[in-house]
Protein backbone atom coordinates (compact mmCIF):
# COMPACT_ATOMS: atom_id res chain seq x y z
CA UNK A 1 0.00 0.00 0.00
CA UNK A 2 1.23 3.39 -0.98
CA UNK A 3 1.57 6.21 1.48
CA UNK A 4 -1.47 7.89 2.07
CA UNK A 5 -1.87 11.39 0.42
CA UNK A 6 -1.22 14.73 1.94
CA UNK A 7 -3.39 17.57 2.42
CA UNK A 8 -2.59 21.15 1.27
CA UNK A 9 -2.87 24.23 3.99
CA UNK A 10 -1.78 27.12 2.60
CA UNK A 11 0.20 26.04 0.31
CA UNK A 12 2.10 23.57 2.66
CA UNK A 13 1.83 19.82 2.69
CA UNK A 14 0.58 18.18 5.51
CA UNK A 15 -0.21 14.34 6.85
CA UNK A 16 -1.76 13.34 9.73
CA UNK A 17 -2.58 9.81 11.50
CA UNK A 18 -6.21 10.28 10.91
CA UNK A 19 -6.62 8.33 7.90
CA UNK A 20 -9.27 7.72 5.04
CA UNK A 21 -9.43 4.69 2.85
CA UNK A 22 -10.65 5.53 -0.82
CA UNK A 23 -12.14 2.48 -1.96
CA UNK A 24 -12.79 1.58 -5.71
CA UNK A 25 -16.85 1.77 -5.97
CA UNK A 26 -17.59 -1.62 -7.53
CA UNK A 27 -15.26 -4.12 -5.71
CA UNK A 28 -15.01 -2.06 -2.41
CA UNK A 29 -10.90 -2.46 -2.60
CA UNK A 30 -9.26 0.34 -1.46
CA UNK A 31 -7.66 2.62 -4.20
CA UNK A 32 -5.50 5.40 -2.51
CA UNK A 33 -5.79 6.62 1.28
CA UNK A 34 -5.20 10.24 2.17
CA UNK A 35 -4.61 12.19 5.40
CA UNK A 36 -7.47 13.82 6.77
CA UNK A 37 -7.14 17.15 8.21
CA UNK A 38 -7.47 18.08 12.41
CA UNK A 39 -8.81 21.02 14.23
CA UNK A 40 -5.76 22.68 14.07
CA UNK A 41 -5.11 22.14 10.56
CA UNK A 42 -8.79 23.52 9.61
CA UNK A 43 -7.64 26.62 12.11
CA UNK A 44 -4.51 27.32 9.98
CA UNK A 45 -6.86 27.06 6.68
CA UNK A 46 -8.93 29.97 7.49
CA UNK A 47 -6.25 31.89 9.22
CA UNK A 48 -3.98 31.46 5.67
CA UNK A 49 -7.70 32.04 3.85
CA UNK A 50 -7.91 35.64 5.38
CA UNK A 51 -3.92 36.39 4.52
CA UNK A 52 -4.19 34.90 1.36
CA UNK A 53 -6.66 37.04 0.24
CA UNK A 54 -4.61 40.46 1.18
CA UNK A 55 -2.47 38.79 -2.06
CA UNK A 56 -5.24 37.78 -4.41
CA UNK A 57 -7.35 40.51 -4.27
CA UNK A 58 -4.29 42.72 -5.43
CA UNK A 59 -3.91 40.21 -8.31
CA UNK A 60 -4.17 41.85 -11.39
CA UNK A 61 -6.41 40.34 -14.22
CA UNK A 62 -4.29 39.45 -15.99
CA UNK A 63 -2.35 37.41 -13.53
CA UNK A 64 -5.61 36.24 -12.24
CA UNK A 65 -6.18 34.97 -15.96
CA UNK A 66 -2.49 33.58 -16.63
CA UNK A 67 -2.69 31.14 -13.69
CA UNK A 68 -5.94 30.23 -14.58
CA UNK A 69 -4.33 28.91 -18.17
CA UNK A 70 -1.42 27.61 -16.76
CA UNK A 71 -3.76 24.97 -14.66
CA UNK A 72 -5.68 24.39 -17.69
CA UNK A 73 -2.88 23.34 -19.20
CA UNK A 74 -1.61 21.13 -16.39
CA UNK A 75 -4.94 19.36 -16.25
CA UNK A 76 -4.34 18.93 -20.06
CA UNK A 77 -0.75 17.68 -19.21
CA UNK A 78 -1.86 14.97 -16.36
CA UNK A 79 -5.06 13.87 -18.38
CA UNK A 80 -4.53 10.29 -18.28
CA UNK A 81 -3.45 10.66 -14.18
CA UNK A 82 -6.56 12.22 -13.18
CA UNK A 83 -8.71 9.68 -15.94
CA UNK A 84 -7.58 6.70 -13.80
CA UNK A 85 -7.56 8.70 -10.86
CA UNK A 86 -11.56 9.22 -11.36
CA UNK A 87 -12.23 5.89 -12.71
CA UNK A 88 -11.41 4.28 -9.55
CA UNK A 89 -12.40 6.78 -6.56
CA UNK A 90 -15.99 7.60 -8.58
CA UNK A 91 -16.56 4.41 -10.68
CA UNK A 92 -17.06 6.28 -13.16
CA UNK A 93 -16.55 4.52 -16.81
CA UNK A 94 -13.52 5.84 -19.20
CA UNK A 95 -15.54 7.41 -21.90
CA UNK A 96 -17.23 9.61 -18.61
CA UNK A 97 -13.72 9.92 -16.87
CA UNK A 98 -12.04 11.23 -20.09
CA UNK A 99 -14.91 13.68 -20.75
CA UNK A 100 -14.51 15.23 -17.36
CA UNK A 101 -11.31 15.99 -17.54
CA UNK A 102 -11.64 17.67 -20.50
CA UNK A 103 -15.00 19.27 -19.31
CA UNK A 104 -12.41 20.70 -16.07
CA UNK A 105 -9.80 21.73 -18.10
CA UNK A 106 -12.33 24.26 -20.54
CA UNK A 107 -14.25 25.69 -17.42
CA UNK A 108 -10.63 26.73 -16.48
CA UNK A 109 -10.02 28.05 -19.72
CA UNK A 110 -13.48 30.25 -19.22
CA UNK A 111 -12.97 31.30 -16.25
CA UNK A 112 -9.33 32.14 -17.60
CA UNK A 113 -11.56 34.39 -20.19
CA UNK A 114 -14.00 35.50 -17.40
CA UNK A 115 -10.81 36.75 -15.40
CA UNK A 116 -10.48 40.21 -18.12
CA UNK A 117 -14.36 40.53 -18.42
CA UNK A 118 -15.48 41.61 -15.32
CA UNK A 119 -17.00 45.11 -16.12
CA UNK A 120 -18.01 47.97 -13.96
CA UNK A 121 -20.85 50.54 -14.74
CA UNK A 122 -20.33 54.79 -15.53
CA UNK A 123 -24.18 56.08 -14.29
CA UNK A 124 -24.76 59.58 -15.06
CA UNK A 125 -26.33 60.94 -11.74
CA UNK A 126 -27.44 64.01 -13.57
CA UNK A 127 -31.39 63.26 -13.01
CA UNK A 128 -32.10 65.70 -11.51
CA UNK A 129 -30.36 69.12 -9.91
CA UNK A 130 -28.77 67.66 -6.71
CA UNK A 131 -26.93 65.45 -9.46
CA UNK A 132 -25.17 67.84 -11.62
CA UNK A 133 -22.17 67.43 -12.61
CA UNK A 134 -21.56 64.21 -10.94
CA UNK A 135 -20.41 60.81 -12.18
CA UNK A 136 -21.15 57.09 -10.95
CA UNK A 137 -18.99 54.63 -11.05
CA UNK A 138 -20.07 50.70 -10.00
CA UNK A 139 -17.16 48.30 -9.71
CA UNK A 140 -16.88 44.47 -8.69
CA UNK A 141 -14.52 43.88 -6.11
CA UNK A 142 -13.15 40.35 -4.84
CA UNK A 143 -15.67 39.41 -1.34
CA UNK A 144 -12.92 37.30 0.70
CA UNK A 145 -12.34 34.12 1.04
CA UNK A 146 -14.33 31.24 -0.67
CA UNK A 147 -14.89 27.77 0.55
CA UNK A 148 -15.43 25.05 -1.89
CA UNK A 149 -17.50 22.19 -0.79
CA UNK A 150 -17.82 19.57 -3.49
CA UNK A 151 -19.50 16.67 -4.07
CA UNK A 152 -18.31 12.59 -5.53
CA UNK A 153 -20.21 12.84 -9.06
CA UNK A 154 -18.32 15.30 -10.86
CA UNK A 155 -15.03 15.07 -8.45
CA UNK A 156 -12.88 17.09 -10.60
CA UNK A 157 -15.10 19.41 -12.73
CA UNK A 158 -17.35 20.71 -9.93
CA UNK A 159 -13.99 21.64 -7.72
CA UNK A 160 -12.87 23.80 -10.86
CA UNK A 161 -16.54 25.34 -11.09
CA UNK A 162 -15.72 26.72 -7.47
CA UNK A 163 -11.53 27.04 -7.41
CA UNK A 164 -11.81 28.52 -11.27
CA UNK A 165 -14.36 31.66 -10.65
CA UNK A 166 -13.11 32.10 -7.41
CA UNK A 167 -9.28 32.57 -8.49
CA UNK A 168 -10.90 34.72 -11.17
CA UNK A 169 -12.77 37.10 -8.70
CA UNK A 170 -9.66 37.43 -6.73
CA UNK A 171 -10.42 35.21 -4.04
CA UNK A 172 -8.39 32.92 -1.47
CA UNK A 173 -9.68 29.32 -1.42
CA UNK A 174 -10.63 26.46 0.71
CA UNK A 175 -11.19 23.30 -1.07
CA UNK A 176 -13.12 20.64 1.12
CA UNK A 177 -13.91 17.73 -1.46
CA UNK A 178 -15.98 14.99 -0.80
CA UNK A 179 -15.05 11.95 1.41
CA UNK A 180 -15.50 9.45 -1.39
CA UNK A 181 -13.20 11.17 -4.20
CA UNK A 182 -10.59 13.18 -2.49
CA UNK A 183 -7.56 12.19 -4.53
CA UNK A 184 -8.41 14.05 -7.52
CA UNK A 185 -8.79 17.38 -5.25
CA UNK A 186 -5.55 17.08 -3.64
CA UNK A 187 -4.18 16.57 -7.35
CA UNK A 188 -5.81 19.96 -8.05
CA UNK A 189 -4.77 21.58 -5.26
CA UNK A 190 -0.87 20.73 -6.42
CA UNK A 191 -1.21 21.98 -10.20
CA UNK A 192 -2.98 25.20 -8.69
CA UNK A 193 0.39 26.17 -6.72
CA UNK A 194 2.69 24.78 -9.90
CA UNK A 195 0.00 27.12 -11.98
CA UNK A 196 1.53 29.94 -9.44
CA UNK A 197 -1.67 30.19 -7.51
CA UNK A 198 -0.28 32.51 -4.31
CA UNK A 199 0.57 29.37 -1.68
CA UNK A 200 -1.35 31.27 0.83
CA UNK A 201 -4.43 31.64 -1.07
CA UNK A 202 -5.26 27.86 -1.45
CA UNK A 203 -6.38 24.90 1.07
CA UNK A 204 -7.18 21.72 -0.38
CA UNK A 205 -8.56 19.76 3.57
CA UNK A 206 -10.39 16.37 3.46
CA UNK A 207 -11.64 16.39 7.00
CA UNK A 208 -14.41 15.03 9.01
CA UNK A 209 -18.09 17.25 8.65
CA UNK A 210 -18.04 18.82 12.17
CA UNK A 211 -14.90 20.33 10.79
CA UNK A 212 -16.29 21.15 7.53
CA UNK A 213 -19.32 22.54 9.41
CA UNK A 214 -16.89 25.03 11.88
CA UNK A 215 -15.58 26.43 8.55
CA UNK A 216 -19.25 26.95 7.13
CA UNK A 217 -19.82 28.98 10.95
CA UNK A 218 -16.82 30.86 11.17
CA UNK A 219 -16.68 34.52 10.11
CA UNK A 220 -13.30 34.89 8.31
CA UNK A 221 -14.98 32.79 5.42
CA UNK A 222 -16.92 35.08 3.10
CA UNK A 223 -18.70 33.12 0.79
CA UNK A 224 -19.89 29.59 0.92
CA UNK A 225 -19.70 27.62 -2.09
CA UNK A 226 -21.75 24.33 -1.89
CA UNK A 227 -22.97 21.48 -4.60
CA UNK A 228 -24.59 17.93 -2.81
CA UNK A 229 -27.52 17.21 -1.33
CA UNK A 230 -30.24 19.19 -0.32
CA UNK A 231 -30.66 18.69 3.10
CA UNK A 232 -26.62 19.18 4.09
CA UNK A 233 -27.18 22.09 1.78
CA UNK A 234 -29.98 23.66 3.26
CA UNK A 235 -28.69 23.12 6.68
CA UNK A 236 -24.97 24.32 5.74
CA UNK A 237 -26.73 28.03 4.79
CA UNK A 238 -28.75 27.86 8.13
CA UNK A 239 -25.44 27.84 10.29
CA UNK A 240 -23.54 30.20 7.58
CA UNK A 241 -24.76 33.29 9.71
CA UNK A 242 -24.37 36.74 7.25
CA UNK A 243 -22.29 35.22 4.79
CA UNK A 244 -22.86 34.39 0.90
CA UNK A 245 -23.97 30.95 0.26
CA UNK A 246 -24.04 29.38 -3.06
CA UNK A 247 -26.42 26.16 -3.09
CA UNK A 248 -26.46 23.51 -6.10
CA UNK A 249 -28.41 21.07 -4.86
CA UNK A 250 -30.41 18.17 -5.98
CA UNK A 251 -33.31 17.39 -8.14
CA UNK A 252 -35.82 14.58 -9.44
CA UNK A 253 -35.68 16.27 -13.56
CA UNK A 254 -38.25 15.44 -15.43
CA UNK A 255 -38.25 15.19 -19.82
CA UNK A 256 -41.75 15.53 -21.48
CA UNK A 257 -42.06 13.94 -24.55
CA UNK A 258 -45.34 15.23 -27.25
CA UNK A 259 -46.86 13.50 -29.88
CA UNK A 260 -45.18 16.04 -32.63
CA UNK A 261 -41.36 15.14 -30.88
CA UNK A 262 -38.79 13.24 -32.91
CA UNK A 263 -39.46 9.97 -31.32
CA UNK A 264 -35.86 7.80 -32.16
CA UNK A 265 -34.10 10.74 -31.18
CA UNK A 266 -36.04 11.55 -27.94
CA UNK A 267 -35.70 7.83 -27.21
CA UNK A 268 -32.12 8.09 -27.64
CA UNK A 269 -31.56 10.91 -25.17
CA UNK A 270 -33.49 9.74 -22.56
CA UNK A 271 -31.45 6.89 -21.82
CA UNK A 272 -28.28 8.51 -22.07
CA UNK A 273 -29.62 10.81 -19.91
CA UNK A 274 -31.30 8.47 -17.18
CA UNK A 275 -28.16 6.50 -17.27
CA UNK A 276 -24.97 8.07 -17.55
CA UNK A 277 -23.07 8.17 -14.30
CA UNK A 278 -25.50 5.10 -13.26
CA UNK A 279 -27.92 8.47 -12.55
CA UNK A 280 -25.87 9.77 -9.82
CA UNK A 281 -26.17 13.55 -11.97
CA UNK A 282 -28.47 16.32 -10.27
CA UNK A 283 -30.12 16.43 -13.80
CA UNK A 284 -30.26 13.05 -14.57
CA UNK A 285 -33.93 12.15 -16.44
CA UNK A 286 -36.14 10.57 -13.69
CA UNK A 287 -39.05 11.13 -14.18
CA UNK A 288 -40.32 10.53 -18.13
CA UNK A 289 -43.82 11.97 -18.92
CA UNK A 290 -45.09 10.63 -22.22
CA UNK A 291 -48.27 11.66 -24.62
CA UNK A 292 -50.80 9.63 -24.53
CA UNK A 293 -50.88 8.50 -28.36
CA UNK A 294 -47.00 7.72 -28.47
CA UNK A 295 -46.80 6.28 -25.30
CA UNK A 296 -46.37 3.04 -25.89
CA UNK A 297 -44.23 3.25 -28.75
CA UNK A 298 -41.98 5.32 -26.80
CA UNK A 299 -41.70 3.30 -23.88
CA UNK A 300 -40.89 -0.06 -26.39
CA UNK A 301 -37.97 2.08 -27.67
CA UNK A 302 -36.96 2.62 -24.07
CA UNK A 303 -37.12 -0.56 -22.60
CA UNK A 304 -35.46 -1.94 -26.08
CA UNK A 305 -32.54 -0.14 -25.45
CA UNK A 306 -32.20 0.04 -21.95
CA UNK A 307 -31.77 -3.69 -22.91
CA UNK A 308 -28.82 -3.12 -25.47
CA UNK A 309 -26.72 -1.44 -22.36
CA UNK A 310 -23.79 -3.40 -20.68
CA UNK A 311 -23.39 -3.01 -17.20
CA UNK A 312 -20.77 -3.72 -15.17
CA UNK A 313 -17.19 -2.56 -14.56
CA UNK A 314 -16.41 0.65 -15.04
CA UNK A 315 -12.70 -0.10 -16.48
CA UNK A 316 -14.26 -2.22 -19.30
CA UNK A 317 -14.33 0.23 -22.66
CA UNK A 318 -17.62 -1.33 -23.04
CA UNK A 319 -19.19 -0.93 -20.02
CA UNK A 320 -22.18 1.83 -20.10
CA UNK A 321 -23.35 1.50 -16.51
CA UNK A 322 -21.38 1.14 -13.52
CA UNK A 323 -21.59 0.73 -9.82
CA UNK A 324 -23.03 3.82 -7.59
CA UNK A 325 -20.76 5.50 -5.37
CA UNK A 326 -21.25 2.75 -2.85
CA UNK A 327 -23.15 -0.33 -1.39
CA UNK A 328 -24.76 1.65 1.01
CA UNK A 329 -25.95 4.35 -1.60
CA UNK A 330 -26.81 1.59 -4.01
CA UNK A 331 -28.92 -0.37 -1.29
CA UNK A 332 -30.68 2.80 -0.60
CA UNK A 333 -31.90 3.70 -4.51
CA UNK A 334 -32.73 0.07 -4.48
CA UNK A 335 -34.99 0.44 -1.11
CA UNK A 336 -36.81 3.10 -3.61
CA UNK A 337 -37.69 0.99 -6.31
CA UNK A 338 -38.85 -1.87 -3.82
CA UNK A 339 -41.15 0.52 -2.10
CA UNK A 340 -42.82 1.73 -5.43
CA UNK A 341 -43.38 -2.28 -6.54
CA UNK A 342 -44.92 -2.69 -2.98
CA UNK A 343 -47.35 0.19 -3.92
CA UNK A 344 -48.35 -1.34 -7.26
CA UNK A 345 -45.56 0.18 -9.67
CA UNK A 346 -44.07 -2.17 -12.47
CA UNK A 347 -40.77 -2.93 -13.50
CA UNK A 348 -40.25 -3.43 -17.19
CA UNK A 349 -37.02 -3.66 -17.18
CA UNK A 350 -33.80 -3.80 -14.16
CA UNK A 351 -35.31 -3.94 -11.25
CA UNK A 352 -32.52 -5.60 -9.37
CA UNK A 353 -29.22 -5.05 -6.97
CA UNK A 354 -25.93 -6.54 -7.28
CA UNK A 355 -23.36 -4.63 -4.85
CA UNK A 356 -23.09 -1.35 -5.25
CA UNK A 357 -24.59 -2.24 -8.96
CA UNK A 358 -28.10 -1.35 -9.41
CA UNK A 359 -29.51 -2.67 -13.27
CA UNK A 360 -31.06 0.07 -15.16
CA UNK A 361 -34.57 0.35 -14.21
CA UNK A 362 -37.89 1.47 -16.09
CA UNK A 363 -40.53 1.17 -14.06
CA UNK A 364 -44.10 2.31 -15.10
CA UNK A 365 -48.41 2.79 -12.61
CA UNK A 366 -46.07 4.95 -10.35
CA UNK A 367 -47.75 7.59 -8.17
CA UNK A 368 -46.81 11.24 -7.96
CA UNK A 369 -46.33 10.52 -3.88
CA UNK A 370 -44.15 7.66 -4.85
CA UNK A 371 -40.37 8.15 -3.45
CA UNK A 372 -39.28 7.37 -6.85
CA UNK A 373 -40.96 10.45 -7.97
CA UNK A 374 -41.02 12.40 -5.19
CA UNK A 375 -37.45 12.36 -4.04
CA UNK A 376 -33.84 12.85 -5.72
CA UNK A 377 -33.29 9.12 -6.23
CA UNK A 378 -29.76 9.69 -7.56
CA UNK A 379 -29.45 6.30 -9.23
CA UNK A 380 -30.15 4.51 -12.48
CA UNK A 381 -34.02 4.57 -11.99
CA UNK A 382 -36.81 6.13 -14.22
CA UNK A 383 -40.56 6.12 -13.86
CA UNK A 384 -42.51 6.53 -17.10
CA UNK A 385 -45.68 7.89 -16.95
CA UNK A 386 -48.29 9.04 -20.09
CA UNK A 387 -50.39 12.32 -20.00
CA UNK A 388 -53.28 13.47 -21.97
CA UNK A 389 -52.84 17.24 -22.16
CA UNK A 390 -49.58 19.59 -22.70
CA UNK A 391 -51.06 21.47 -19.86
CA UNK A 392 -51.45 18.23 -17.81
CA UNK A 393 -47.51 17.40 -18.71
CA UNK A 394 -46.38 20.89 -16.86
CA UNK A 395 -48.71 20.13 -13.89
CA UNK A 396 -46.39 16.83 -13.69
CA UNK A 397 -43.19 18.16 -14.02
CA UNK A 398 -44.00 21.04 -10.93
CA UNK A 399 -45.43 18.70 -8.73
CA UNK A 400 -42.65 18.25 -6.98
CA UNK A 401 -40.33 20.60 -4.49
CA UNK A 402 -37.23 20.71 -6.50
CA UNK A 403 -37.15 23.00 -9.59
CA UNK A 404 -33.21 22.34 -11.30
CA UNK A 405 -33.73 21.52 -14.78
CA UNK A 406 -36.11 20.10 -17.31
CA UNK A 407 -36.55 18.78 -20.76
CA UNK A 408 -39.38 19.22 -22.78
CA UNK A 409 -39.57 17.69 -27.04
CA UNK A 410 -41.47 19.33 -29.31
CA UNK A 411 -42.11 21.37 -32.30
CA UNK A 412 -44.52 23.88 -31.30
CA UNK A 413 -43.53 27.02 -30.40
CA UNK A 414 -46.51 27.60 -28.36
CA UNK A 415 -45.89 24.84 -26.33
CA UNK A 416 -42.39 25.69 -25.73
CA UNK A 417 -43.33 29.08 -24.90
CA UNK A 418 -45.97 28.47 -22.39
CA UNK A 419 -43.40 25.89 -20.52
CA UNK A 420 -40.60 28.25 -20.63
CA UNK A 421 -43.37 30.81 -18.74
CA UNK A 422 -45.03 27.91 -16.40
CA UNK A 423 -41.97 25.60 -15.42
CA UNK A 424 -40.79 26.47 -12.08
CA UNK A 425 -37.15 25.03 -13.13
CA UNK A 426 -33.88 26.80 -13.07
CA UNK A 427 -33.12 25.60 -16.78
CA UNK A 428 -35.40 24.42 -19.78
CA UNK A 429 -33.87 22.59 -22.57
CA UNK A 430 -35.98 22.50 -25.78
CA UNK A 431 -36.23 19.32 -27.92
CA UNK A 432 -33.59 17.56 -25.48
CA UNK A 433 -33.14 15.82 -22.19
CA UNK A 434 -32.47 17.87 -18.99
CA UNK A 435 -29.46 16.75 -18.34
CA UNK A 436 -28.16 18.58 -20.88
CA UNK A 437 -25.52 21.25 -19.71
CA UNK A 438 -22.47 23.58 -21.35
CA UNK A 439 -20.41 24.66 -18.36
CA UNK A 440 -19.90 28.70 -19.69
CA UNK A 441 -24.33 28.98 -19.35
CA UNK A 442 -25.44 30.21 -15.67
CA UNK A 443 -26.55 27.00 -13.99
CA UNK A 444 -28.69 26.12 -11.19
CA UNK A 445 -31.93 25.94 -9.35
CA UNK A 446 -35.23 27.46 -7.96
CA UNK A 447 -37.13 26.02 -4.81
CA UNK A 448 -35.93 22.71 -3.12
CA UNK A 449 -32.93 22.48 -5.81
CA UNK A 450 -31.00 25.35 -4.12
CA UNK A 451 -30.12 29.30 -4.60
CA UNK A 452 -27.59 31.64 -6.87
CA UNK A 453 -25.37 30.02 -10.39
CA UNK A 454 -23.13 28.53 -11.33
CA UNK A 455 -20.88 28.76 -14.59
CA UNK A 456 -17.50 31.12 -14.68
CA UNK A 457 -19.42 34.20 -15.41
CA UNK A 458 -22.03 33.99 -12.85
CA UNK A 459 -20.06 32.50 -10.10
CA UNK A 460 -17.70 35.24 -10.38
CA UNK A 461 -20.72 37.32 -9.60
CA UNK A 462 -21.39 36.00 -6.37
CA UNK A 463 -18.11 35.55 -4.86
CA UNK A 464 -17.80 39.41 -5.83
CA UNK A 465 -19.55 42.78 -4.40
CA UNK A 466 -20.40 45.94 -5.90
CA UNK A 467 -19.27 48.79 -4.76
CA UNK A 468 -19.91 52.27 -5.79
CA UNK A 469 -18.20 55.40 -6.18
CA UNK A 470 -19.60 58.79 -6.74
CA UNK A 471 -17.45 61.35 -8.63
CA UNK A 472 -18.02 65.24 -7.73
CA UNK A 473 -15.31 66.82 -10.21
Amino acid sequence: MTDPHAFLVGGEWRISTDILDVRFPYTGEVVGRVCLAGSGDIEDALRCAEQGFDLTRRLPAHRRSEILYALAGLIQERAADLIDTIMLEAGKTRALAESEVVRARETLEVSAEEARRIDGTILPLDWNTAGEGRVGCLRRFPLGPVLAITPFNFPLNLACHKLGPAIAAGDSVILKPASATPISAVMLGEMALDAGMPPEAISVVPCRTDLAERMVRDDRIACVSFTGSPAVGWHLREIAGRKRVGLELGGNAAVVVHEDADIPFASGRIVAGAFSNAGQTCIAVQRVYLHRPIFEEVLTMLVDRVRTLTVGDPRELGTNVGPMISESAAAAAFAKVQDAVAGGAKVLVGGTRDGSVVAPTILVDTTPDMAVNRTEVFAPVVTVTPYETFEEAIAFVNDTEYGLQAGIFTHDSRRIAQAFVELRVGGLVVNDISTFRMDHAPYGGVRGSGIGREGPKYAIEEMTEERMMIFSP
